[in-house]
């Protein structure tokens, strides 16, 4: 009898371990004393990963985009302050240092108790959840969705509607949600849709799909347009860069060969200019080892 019960108790104890095996990790504790956050679903969990090492940026590095860079700063100083201030949509151009701005917040005003969350775009549906974890925390957070932008009919979209402009429960006091986009409505816009506008007299009334789009960017307050840089803002750019590997002065031929790196890649962004300093100063500093 005795065996019996030890070898029952042996096959349960086996089956256990195997459930266990199939059973989803406990959600693991937020590790509040970072600064940077990824909104994360594995396994059916949804928990917020501790970024250890987030890219770190200043404002100051951030070249040739001053009125964009001063009202963001402003809208930041008045959301650390509890005064009023308005959800963020930076749009334009790539590689103008849009995504790198909210990355530069983040390292400028950790210390007054700025934080940023990471949140994929289909994981938007998840807005109302992360509001409720994050409400009664005495940081204040930006929620931030990097090159954003819509297909019909996705999940995300009515959900950041909602969340920006359109909940019963009042938004959380210590969030903004804060977008990227190359896309200015956030939605790909096609020809066939303005056909739908109608033109009542001097008035020009667009149609309901292209009012559908435009309602979803015009909840942000706040909002930022980014335009390709001319060929001084990108060698300035060049220059701030190659100072801080240490590249004091800048030849002519370093100008031609930043000016002919931009034209290989087709484009004079602050990007292009970031990697073109860090391969230059990676040769100079391999000839001179």
């Amino acid at each position: 009898m005795a065996s019996e019960m030890e070898n029952l108790i042996a096959r349960a104890e086996s089956l256990l371990v195997r459930l266990e095996g199939l059973l989803p990790a406990p959600v693991p504790e937020t590790d509040w004393s970072v600064h940077a956050f990824r909104w994360r679903r594995q396994q059916g969990r949804r928990f917020f990963q501790a970024v250890t090492h987030p890219h770190r940026i200043h404002l100051a590095d951030l070249q040739d985009i001053e009125p964009q860079k001063q009202q963001l700063v402003t809208n930041t100083r008045q959301f650390l302050r509890g005064l009023p201030c308005n959800n963020v949509l930076l749009t334009g151009a790539r590689g103008t240092g849009k995504s790198s701005l909210f990355k530069a917040l983040l390292t400028d005003f950790a210390s007054e108790g700025l934080r940023l969350v990471e949140v994929d775009k289909m994981d938007l549906v998840d807005l109302p959840d992360i509001t409720d974890l994050l409400r009664n925390r005495p940081e204040r957070f930006l929620i931030f969705c990097d090159d954003l932008s819509f297909d019909a009919d996705e999940p995300g979209y009515k959900a950041l509607k909602v969340a920006l402009d359109g909940s019963v429960s009042a938004a959380a006091d210590n969030m903004l949600i804060c977008a990227t986009s190359n896309r200015r409505h956030l939605m790909p816009e096609f020809m066939k849709e303005n056909l739908e506008t109608q033109y009542v007299g001097d008035e020009i009334r667009p149609g309901e799909t292209i009012e559908e789009k435009i309602s979803l960017s015009e909840r942000f307050g706040l909002w930022l347009t980014f335009y390709p840089f001319d060929q001084e803002a990108y060698l300035d750019i060049v220059r701030h860069w190659l100072s801080h590997f240490g590249i004091k002065r800048v030849t002519a031929q370093t100008r031609q060969a930043a000016l002919q790196f931009a034209l290989q890649r087709g484009s004079r962004s602050g990007r292009v200019a970031w990697q073109f300093a860090r391969d230059w100063a990676g040769r100079q500093a391999l000839r001179c080892s």
